[in-house]
């Protein structure tokens, strides 16, 4: 028997039944900038499991109709409005790993293959049809033991949670616990856009096609969470070949302190940046 009849008859006879069911979902990590910080996409679920709980957006991978990315950009698309056919414009989308537990969801054996995205000015989020809501919340405010008010667990405009303002001096605003195993896999998104920065140009993916000096720190200090000085900066960005490259056109406005317009730059074609820019905790354990 020739080699490809033996293979249609094994395909004939193979029953997928045979094998214990396993499912596949996709999960977004969907960071953006908003009035200067940091913020991720978090959507309330409208149906069991955790029905009410805070998530990531995702869902299940409709089989043999799309790919784990068409999967990935169909679930933001649901949440922002943005046009997955489109490649949803200038946004950044990639796998960030797969997390396969078999108890990380009460249902049966489902594995998720994690994405992470960012862009400058996604716009205000949407619940999709399958969620009771969707905000943009400020990463600041995503630390573990804070629960939100009983009665009206939801952010508000501003994405920021009931509540996680008071408390007096030291008061750490935090955010709820989120379903799933989501918790674990947004830090791991964090960890991952906070060191792709340092090595990537991929700072610029948060702004538009043109931008000062001033505007891609903001973007480092919000994403690392830390104060940058101007200078250093500035030195740095401009001696990475390829990082950014000039315009030749300035700011529409001039400084706050009168100064003259800040130039333009747009992203270069590096791919890698040599030498990297470090984080400032990290500068100091490689020198």
């Amino acid at each position: 028997m020739a080699p490809q009849q033996e293979e249609d008859r094994f395909l004939a006879a193979y029953d997928p039944r045979a094998f214990d069911p396993i499912a596949v979902t996709v999960d977004v990590v969907a960071l953006t900038l908003r009035e200067g910080a940091l913020h991720v996409l978090l959507v309330r679920r409208g149906a069991p499991p955790f029905e009410g709980a805070w998530a990531l957006p995702g869902g299940f991978v409709r089989a043999g109709r799309e790919s784990l990315g068409e999967a990935a950009a169909r679930e933001l698309a649901e949440e922002t409005g943005l046009d997955a056919a489109d490649g949803l414009g200038r946004v950044h989308l990639e796998q960030l790993g797969s997390y396969g537990r078999p108890e990380r969801d009460p249902r049966m054996h489902v594995v998720s293959v994690a994405h992470l995205a960012f862009a400058p000015d996604l716009p205000d989020a949407k619940a999709g049809s399958d969620a009771a809501a969707a905000a943009w919340i400020s990463v600041a405010e995503l630390e573990p033991g804070w629960q939100p008010d009983a009665a009206d667990p939801r952010p508000n405009e501003q994405g920021r949670w009931p509540g996680a303002h008071g408390g007096g001096p030291g008061h750490r605003p935090v955010a709820p616990e989120l379903a799933f195993d989501h918790a674990g896999i947004l830090a791991d998104g964090l960890d991952r856009a906070r060191s792709k920065i340092e090595y990537t140009p991929l700072a610029t993916a948060f702004l538009g096609e043109e931008f000062t000096i001033s505007e891609l720190r903001a973007v480092y200090e919000a994403v690392w969470g830390a104060t940058l000085h101007a200078g250093n900066f500035h030195r740095k960005v401009l001696s990475v070949p390829g990082f950014v490259e000039s315009t030749g056109g300035t700011a529409t406005h001039g400084s706050v302190r009168g100064g003259p317009r800040a130039r333009l730059y747009r992203a270069g074609d590096a791919r890698l940046l040599h030498p990297a820019l470090l984080r400032p905790d990290r500068e100091e354990t490689v020198r």
